[in-house]
């Protein structure tokens, strides 16, 4: 109740609702888009997608109502590159922001270059916006901070709130978030009270745009920083009778959390009557962070964690729903990846379909006709913290940690955990897997190449 209270405050000192509708050009022919994703998320931590732990009925049901994908990559191992490559249609070899940070190896992690988005990088948002959507972001955005090209109202944007800088996302009761080129300050908060939970002004503020635009066509990028972060929250309840440290109390609860705020988003869907013309979709940014793993087996059934290639880093929980057009209850082992949600909403949208992208669209699946489905010749990704490479053809999988390092080659259609490498009986194969290393990497002067893996790196494909 204090939420509401605070917030119909803060309407009242900034003089007007910051949430009234923007006109669209479309006709209500288009369908909504919400797209929700949370934040170092394991593949494991939902209920339908196997926990043990952890139960989620509103992501549960939406699986039950729409599509649950088995076979989902998301962009990177960790935040900023990974919503770099959701935005742009382009995988990790090609995109402006490689990296959480530039690869300065004589500076501290900490005072490293943040790399924004260009002027020219082309986003879902403008895309969408070009069609008469209306465009809003609620979250961590992680692409650019005030006073660069990368923030999002420079990114086809009409509206964001929340979290630019991601070091800044880690806090929930922080002094201000962003709305726009405005800090909105939190006054609650200061002096080291915590009294005002951000996620719940973020989901607030996300419930509301839904109710404002109810008229229109809209797009709705909702990505929520749950569950990571400082791992705090007001109530962990939920859990709080579990053996287990408190951080991972903390994390099951903001999941809970997290799981009823989407269901409160579905309930209103349905009182506006606009839950037949909206298509939902759900994922995670990049995998767990390792002190889950042992308590949660959040990355089950696989090997690795946030900041790996394998697996475990890389492979995300993915549920799409629309009543109407996505059969209900169904699962799918297409292979998609991130860079296939631009070129997929474009044709949900009927925009023109994006140039200059690695994306496939993965809507003939999500509408049940398979045989039209186009599909990748290969996925690829780099990351450099430390340096890997990886790709994917077919169920065969190759991972390096440095160019002048072998590849490791798994067969994912028996062993998912990545632990038998075939490389030697392979050799065609691992000859292929360098070819696509070279051609699907560009040069970037921010994040250079590295040769030979260093102290320790190799330990993880061991």
């Amino acid at each position: 109740m204090r939420h509401f209270i605070w917030l119909a405050c803060l309407f009242i000192l900034l003089g007007t609702d910051c949430t009234e509708p923007i006109q669209s050009k479309t006709s209500k022919e288009k369908p909504n888009i919400i797209f929700i994703m949370s934040d170092d998320q394991g593949y494991a931590d939902l209920s339908c997608y196997d926990s043990d732990f952890i139960k989620t009925p509103a992501l549960d049901k939406m699986a039950g109502e729409g599509m649950r994908f088995t076979q989902a990559y998301v962009g990177s191992p960790v935040c900023a590159p990974t919503r770099c490559v959701l935005m742009t249609g382009k995988h990790s070899g090609h995109i402006t922001r490689r990296d959480n940070r530039a690869a300065h190896e004589d500076l501290p992690f900490t005072q490293r270059k943040l790399i924004p988005l260009k002027d020219e990088d082309f986003t879902v948002a403008e895309l969408l916006k070009e069609e008469g959507y209306v465009t809003a972001g609620m979250g961590k955005w992680g692409l650019g901070n005030p006073g660069t090209t990368g923030t999002p109202y420079q990114q086809g944007f009409d509206y964001f709130m929340g979290y630019l800088d991601q070091m800044h996302a880690h806090s929930y009761y922080t002094t201000y978030l962003m709305q726009n080129a405005d800090t909105l300050h939190i006054p609650e908060n200061e002096n080291g009270q915590e009294e005002v939970y951000s996620h719940d002004l973020i989901m607030e503020e996300a419930l509301d745009f839904v109710q404002q635009n109810k008229d229109t066509s809209f797009f709705l990028y909702l990505p929520l920083c749950l569950p990571h972060g400082k791992y705090e929250i007001p109530d962990n309840s939920a859990y709080g009778d579990r053996d287990w440290p408190e951080r991972v109390k903390n994390y099951a609860a903001m999941l809970d959390l997290m799981d009823k705020d989407i269901g409160r988003l579905f309930a209103l869907l349905q009182q506006l009557e606009i839950d037949e013309n909206t298509i939902v979709f759900f994922t995670s940014d990049n995998g767990p962070n390792p002190p889950f793993i042992k308590s949660l087996q959040s990355n089950k059934p696989f090997r690795g964690s946030k900041r790996q290639l394998l697996e475990g880093g890389i492979r995300t929980p993915l549920i799409a729903r629309w009543p109407g057009h996505i059969k209900a209850g169904t699962t799918s082992d297409q292979v998609v990846a991130f860079w296939d949600v631009m070129p997929t909403l474009a044709e949900v949208s009927k925009a023109p379909k994006p140039t200059d992208i690695d994306g496939l669209s993965f809507l003939p699946t999500l509408l049940g006709q398979s045989k039209e489905q186009n599909q990748h010749d290969y996925l690829y990704w780099e990351f450099y913290n430390p340096f890997q490479q990886a790709v994917r053809m077919g169920n065969w999988k190759g991972i390096r940690v440095g160019t002048a390092e072998p590849i490791h080659l798994y067969d994912l259609s028996a062993d998912l955990l990545e632990q038998n490498n075939l490389a030697e009986e392979h050799p065609d194969i691992v000859t292929k897997m360098e070819a696509v290393m070279k051609e699907a990497h560009t040069p970037t002067p921010y994040w250079p190449t590295v040769a030979k893996a260093r102290k320790g790196a190799k330990e993880m494909l061991r």
